[in-house]
């Protein structure tokens, strides 16, 4: 298979993870026990972002005319495939044995590889049942061009990701400050659902050192990349009339 054919875009549902790094945790500690949370979440925090979200890579993505600017999320998404039966999630996809988890070694059953995500959101300032309308609109979820099978991946913990806006680096997440490693994500979520194949499940974004993210505004020039990894390029647009 030829993995610049086409672009990767998911089959299933996307599903993000909120407050999975440690600073960003350690920031929410004392809201946490307030109204209307009341105690610290004792299971992962998920939200979807639904298909009319997807972005490829290099597409432009249009800011409604409302919204001045994004909030940037760079995440990094575990693939879920079903070794049990064939299957193909698209044809960027790289299903050789190499790309299959058979044994599992690395603690991520039925996942095939990884992908970079760029978790866009309008500012909020809540994540209590975090909204689906700063979430989920249409075009705020870039999607990396090829999904890297985990023997290419490597030790996912040690991935760093790094987030420029035109041109000029903005942010860097190490996913040694995750709060669940992917492996005990997995689990977890696996504990109360089952994850069907070609659904994507995020680890999470980190926030800078106030508690923010990166802001983008339109044309703007994201771009997220990781080591291993084609880069992930996004611009920002206008709505059309």
């Amino acid at each position: 298979m030829n993995p610049s054919a086409a672009p990767f875009l998911p089959d299933g549902t996307v599903y993000g993870t909120l407050l999975n790094f440690r600073h960003e945790q350690a920031l929410w500690a004392a809201r946490a026990t307030e109204p209307p949370y009341k105690a610290p979440p004792q299971a992962p925090v998920l939200f979807i972002k639904t298909a009319n979200t997807f972005s490829a890579q290099g597409a432009a993505i249009s800011l409604p005319a409302d919204v001045p600017e994004v909030e940037v999320g760079a995440s990094l998404g575990l693939v879920i495939a079903n070794f049990e039966s064939p299957f193909l999630a698209h044809p960027s996809v790289e299903w050789s044995r190499s790309a299959i988890n058979i044994e599992a070694s690395a603690g991520l059953p039925r996942v095939a590889g990884c992908v970079l995500l760029n978790d866009l959101s309008v500012p909020h300032a809540s994540y209590y049942r975090p909204p689906v309308k700063f979430k989920c609109v249409d075009g705020f979820l870039g999607i990396g061009p090829r999904c890297v099978p985990l023997a290419e991946v490597g030790d996912i913990n040690a991935l760093t990701l790094e987030v420029r806006i035109n041109g000029e680096l903005r942010q860097t997440v190490e996913f040694s400050g995750l709060v669940r490693h992917a492996a005990t994500l997995l689990a977890d979520v696996n504990a109360f659902m089952t994850l069907q194949p070609g659904d994507i499940l995020m680890l999470g974004s980190d926030c800078l050192a106030d508690g923010t993210r990166p802001r983008a505004r339109m044309r703007d020039r994201i771009e997220i990349s990781a080591t291993g990894f084609a880069p992930l390029v996004n611009t920002l647009v206008g709505e059309a009339a």
